[in-house]
């Protein structure tokens, strides 16, 4: 039997965080439609169910499109088993309204939930979490160590650092259960470890990365077991339509924009990034406090070459105070008027020199 886990697809994300109206708009019908083509993936490579453990949906109040198009893919594959784990980012929106579920979508309570499949070998359990019930949910969870034992959680496993707040799941609490197989969402990045001697604890990740905080690539995991003998693979299929890159640049020692765009070039090429992809460039490095920097110029740069691009700022200045107080230049004057003045604090000294002297030989201030 093969299956594919999946967890935070976050449809209906609002995605206004660093695109324009128009492209959030576009990117948030990229997400679901992602959605659409990891079941039609099902379809063709003969997955019977999907585990979706949790943050199906990102907002409480979820658009017509989401739902019906969500509701529409599902009834229209029954073939194919939906196991939904409602996460912290879901609520009951998504169901209201319908009189009966579709047959072949199963949910989960805040009590244990079980469903067999192959015939009863392979058993899928799962409770929505919360920590005011872990205690006794660890105790209460009793598998059949006969079966292939899946278990679906949503939470922070506690070894990894917390995204935002999110329930705890103790790994520890859950070894020697019977688990062959524990499903989690929550954590946005895919990572699979041994639960115990006998089980895998596996986080798919999110389907499509959102943020620069989602670099790399995203997609599902696809469980193909082995029912008669109780042996799985595990497989991480990269699936999202667009990646994030976010990418260092060191400019230290450039004097002009010009320099620091071939150190681009060549760091973005190191990288491997797409022209579909969106990118964060981060300059960084120390630079000449009268070096010739254009921020704007730089992204223009390569704003036709990417999806997205966006350029952050983070070179600090280096500047020899004693090349400036002998000059008896206007430049002179005004850097050592700026370095006597014990108001200014010495940071602020350095960019103040900056602009000023971009002024004094005719440069647009930025």
């Amino acid at each position: 039997m093969r299956l594919i886990h999946c967890a935070d697809l976050h449809l209906d994300s609002k995605m206004d965080t660093n695109l324009d109206k128009e492209r959030a708009k576009e990117r948030k019908g990229e997400i679901l439609h992602t959605f659409e083509r990891m079941i039609q993936y099902a379809a063709e490579h003969q997955i019977a169910a999907i585990l979706i453990a949790g943050d199906l949906f990102d907002v409480k109040n979820i658009s017509a499109t989401a739902r019906n198009v969500v509701l529409h893919n599902i009834a229209g594959h029954p073939g194919i088993t939906f196991y939904y784990l409602r996460g912290n980012h879901d609520n009951d929106n998504f169901l209201s309204g319908l009189e009966e579920l579709p047959e072949n979508l199963k949910m989960f309570a805040s009590g244990w939930t079980s469903y067999e499949e192959a015939g009863g070998k392979i058993v899928i359990s799962g409770m929505e979490w919360s920590d005011e019930a872990a205690e006794s949910a660890y105790r209460s969870l009793v598998l059949d160590p006969e079966k292939f034992n899946i278990v679906m959680l949503h939470g922070q496993e506690s070894q990894s650092a917390a995204r935002d707040r999110a329930e705890i799941i103790q790994l520890k609490a859950l070894r020697n259960k019977g688990i062959d197989y524990l499903a989690l969402g929550h954590v946005h990045a895919h990572k699979v470890e041994k639960l115990d001697a006998r089980g895998t604890w596996c986080y798919a990740g999110c389907l499509e990365g959102r943020g620069f905080d989602e670099c790399g690539e995203h997609g599902f995991v696809v469980l193909d077991i082995e029912e008669e003998a109780g042996t799985y693979t595990l497989e991480f299929v990269p699936f999202a339509q667009r990646r994030l890159y976010t990418v260092d640049v060191d400019v230290t020692d450039c004097q002009t924009t010009v320099e620091m765009i071939s150190k681009a070039v060549l760091a973005l090429q190191k990288a491997g990034c797409d022209a579909e992809g969106l990118v964060k460039i981060v300059l960084k490095g120390f630079v000449d406090v009268a070096c010739e920097k254009d921020v704007a110029y730089f992204q223009a740069r390569f704003r036709q070459r990417f999806y997205y691009v966006k350029v952050y700022d983070e070179t600090r200045l280096k500047m020899d105070v004693a090349d400036y107080l002998l000059d008896e230049s206007l430049k002179g004057e005004f850097v050592r008027q700026v370095m006597g003045d014990a108001s200014i604090p010495e940071e602020d000294k350095k960019r103040i020199i900056r602009y000023g002297l971009q002024a004094i030989t005719g440069e647009e201030v930025q």
